[in-house]
């Protein structure tokens, strides 16, 4: 018996455009997604991360007063969540928790998250939840994915998504559908989020012949601390898709991310940093680990304002284009800025 089965639609196919098959892993079964718990991920293990500390610990209860962030309600706020939801959108800056969407939001700017709620990892840090989407493909979001872009009247989009390591392509043909979707729509730039499809060049390459401004996909952590931070990742592998999307000759941007404050060493986050540069990334954000929920790592440590922008100053004196760093920094916060879109202070929005 095959290990594969075919996906053709979601729940919404019915009045959905032809599309291809996307071949899905394991046996056949109904397309439905279920959620699975989140494990408890602390206690330490031989890589270092989460030494020390367990989920009551009251080292990690109390935020410093740089990490305390305003409450949600000013600005373009209310637009822009009544808009997602009209569009039934979803964003990584309520699936992730991200302290930043209060920010984000009043400035008319979200970052829209395709391919469902429920990601096929399990990531020590992330607040998405886990589950097993089970081949669950919605035909009809990159057509509302470009709508919503189009209400909006965004000047730079950016779109990621969870994981899909159920299909055969990692999402990418939905990733190309939407970047089309969007272009015939708006003139907006577009920045992808993507996972690293397992390594297969070819789902990576589907999204690059889409031409997307940017391309970001996050190291997150040193070297060292892949094993708990990122199970299911390669420190490595991620880097090569950052060299294959900078060596495609099709002018795309580079971008990635890391977070401090997980145990990492400086002499660590100063290779990371070398070689981010030597794998062709452009754009770099830095940003301080927070913890989701007790079941997720621990934090380590702190890292205060003036750490970050000592380390802004050693990526930029490395070549990167511009780098972003800041306890509250995070992949996608203002990334219209960090990519040269707009100009600092200037509208998110096209008036």
């Amino acid at each position: 018996m095959s290990d594969e089965h075919v996906v053709s639609a979601g729940a919404d196919a019915g009045a959905a455009a032809p599309h291809p098959e996307i071949p899905v892993y394991g046996a056949p079964r109904p397309a439905v997604p279920v959620a699975l718990p989140v494990t408890p991920r602390f206690g330490g293990c031989a890589s270092g991360a989460g030494v020390g500390a367990g989920p009551g610990d009251p080292a990690f209860r109390r935020l410093p007063p740089w990490l305390k962030v305003k409450l949600p309600g000013t600005g373009d706020y209310a637009e822009t969540r009544a808009l997602l939801r009209r569009q039934r959108m979803a964003t990584v800056c309520e699936a992730a928790r991200c302290p930043n969407l209060a920010h984000c939001w009043e400035r008319g700017t979200a970052t829209i998250m395709i391919l469902g709620e429920l990601c096929t990892r399990r990531c020590g840090f992330c607040a998405v939840a886990p589950g097993k989407p089970n081949g669950w493909v919605d035909w009809d979001e990159p057509r509302r994915v470009g709508e919503a872009v189009a209400a909006m009247g965004l000047r730079h989009t950016v779109i990621t998504s969870v994981a899909r390591d159920d299909l055969r392509d990692g999402g990418s043909t939905i990733f190309a559908t939407v970047i089309r979707e969007i272009r015939e729509r708006s003139g907006t730039a577009i920045e992808v989020l993507i996972p690293d499809f397992r390594g297969h060049a070819e789902d990576l390459d589907r999204v690059i012949a889409a031409r997307p401004e940017v391309i970001n996909h996050n190291v997150e952590t040193v070297e060292r601390l892949h094993p708990v931070v990122r199970p299911s990742a390669r420190y490595h592998r991620s880097l090569e898709v950052l060299k294959r999307v900078k060596d495609s000759g099709a002018g795309i941007k580079a971008k990635s991310g890391i977070m401090l404050g997980l145990g990492e060493t400086d002499d660590e986050v100063a290779q990371t940093l070398r070689d981010l540069v030597a794998h062709g990334c452009d754009l770099l954000t830095i940003g301080q680990y927070l913890r989701p929920s007790p079941n997720h790592l621990p934090v380590i440590e702190y890292v205060r304002p003036e750490k970050f922008a000592w380390w802004k100053r050693q990526a930029e004196s490395l070549g990167f284009e511009n780098v972003a760093s800041g306890p509250l920094v995070r992949s996608s916060f203002h990334a219209d800025e960090l990519a040269g879109t707009v100009g600092r202070g200037e509208a998110s929005r096209a008036r």
